[in-house]
């Protein structure tokens, strides 16, 4: 079993910290996104991550700089979302750390896909980002399959709790003998299941630690996942499809 999240745009260097144990799977494709973005001026940058004039300056200075090899975070401990502090990898016990490190996979528009404790540095390119590399036209062209048959190679079992911007770059390419079962995180509202948002980022992190302090193996399990309030709804839920609702079912 694999679980895939999303990473979060703010992000932590730490290098006093927990040391990473590996560099990215995907450094050389990294390097090359990294050549794509620095090809690009000031404005463009700006235009590509469509923020505000400050965010843009740091980012701008931080990619000028950036080293793929040196004072490096673990990937886990750099990413500082909503998911990210409900998850709160920084106070797991060892043997939490054990299970993601086995279980658990993050998506990134840079890195491609990243192991808990890989190293990695401040950066800033979501996968939907119009980022034209080798030819390729956007990140989900550039990715291709890589990420899916990388994950096809671990287990036959994906956990998404990513959002469907960073689910895409892997559910298309899954083979058929690869199961990919989703979590959702939602609300009745007038005849239909609504998710919201931040609820959604904060559900999907409570569940990893969920799962990490449980150390849930099988998908059955993930049906007694109770927390924030919700609860598992069956009537509204698929064989790949698990639904979670907040409030009465």
């Amino acid at each position: 079993m694999r679980i895939i999240i999303s990473p979060a745009k703010k992000m932590n260097a730490d290098a006093d910290g927990l040391a990473p144990e590996g560099l990215p799977l995907f450094l050389p494709e990294a390097r090359r996104l990294l050549a794509a973005l620095q090809a690009l001026s000031d404005g463009e940058l700006q235009t590509l991550w469509r923020c505000s004039d400050a965010l843009a300056a740091e980012n701008i200075g931080q990619l000028r700089r950036m080293d793929l090899l040196r004072g490096l975070t673990p990937a886990i401990l750099a990413y500082d979302g909503i998911q990210y502090r409900y998850m709160a990898p920084g106070v797991f016990e060892e043997r939490h750390y054990a299970y993601l490190r086995e279980h658990l996979r993050i998506l990134s528009g840079f890195y491609g896909l990243l192991r808990p404790f890989d190293g990695v540095t401040p950066y800033r390119l979501e996968m939907q980002a119009a980022l034209t590399a080798d030819g390729c036209r956007n990140l989900y062209a550039f990715w291709g399959g890589k990420l899916a048959e990388q994950l096809a190679s671990e287990t036959g079992l994906v956990v998404n709790l990513a959002s469907g911007e960073y689910s895409e770059a892997v559910r298309p390419w899954l083979p058929e003998r690869v199961r990919f079962l989703t979590c959702v995180f939602g609300q009745r509202q007038g005849g239909r299941i609504a998710e919201k948002g931040t609820l959604c980022k904060m559900a999907r992190g409570r569940m990893v630690r969920w799962m990490a302090e449980n150390g849930v193996e099988r998908p059955e399990a993930l049906c007694s996942f109770a927390e924030l309030g919700y609860r598992y709804s069956p009537e509204d839920s698929l064989p790949d499809r698990l639904v979670f609702l907040k409030g009465d079912l």
